[in-house]
């Protein structure tokens, strides 16, 4: 049987959510290619996987991170080899058993198959899902992200 391109990105993303979750940074930063971009909750921007290793390994080491709960909203080609994932993720606090509304992502990940045909990410971006005046909307992402727990 074989595996669909959109499997694979799928796979790739839940391999990089796994990464954080067990909180393995050299895991994580694995998955980028060499000039792969990462952009943070915080807006920190990181290039190349020494770069986010660097960045992850003490956040790691000194947090106790929250696990990602996260749900895959689209998978699109952008040629031949690149592709686009957008996912909502949620986060449960340490010592929690709730999603805390306030740390909710918007999820953007690139993707390019390489001449070995491995996937790489190209981009990885975890945008806050702020919502400014439209409360709502955080509670109806926090509800669907719940309906995963």
């Amino acid at each position: 049987m074989s595996v669909s391109i959109n499997d694979e990105i799928e796979e790739l993303y839940q391999r990089l959510i796994a990464t954080w979750n067990k909180r393995d940074a050299k895991g994580m930063a694995d998955l980028y290619s060499g000039q792969g971009v990462q952009i943070g909750f915080d807006g920190s921007k990181l290039v190349g996987r020494k770069e986010i290793l660097a960045h992850l390994q003490p956040i790691f080491d000194e947090h106790q991170t929250p696990p990602f709960v996260t749900k895959i909203k689209s998978i699109r080609p952008l040629g031949v080899d690149t592709a686009i994932l957008h996912a909502i993720a949620g986060m449960i606090p340490p010592g929690k058993e709730e999603i805390d509304p306030n740390l909710n992502a918007h999820q953007t990940l690139v993707v390019v198959k390489k001449a070995d045909n491995s996937l790489q990410i190209e981009l990885f971006q975890n945008t806050p899902a702020q919502f400014h005046g439209r409360p709502e909307l955080q509670e109806q992402m926090t509800e669907e992200l719940r309906q995963l727990l």
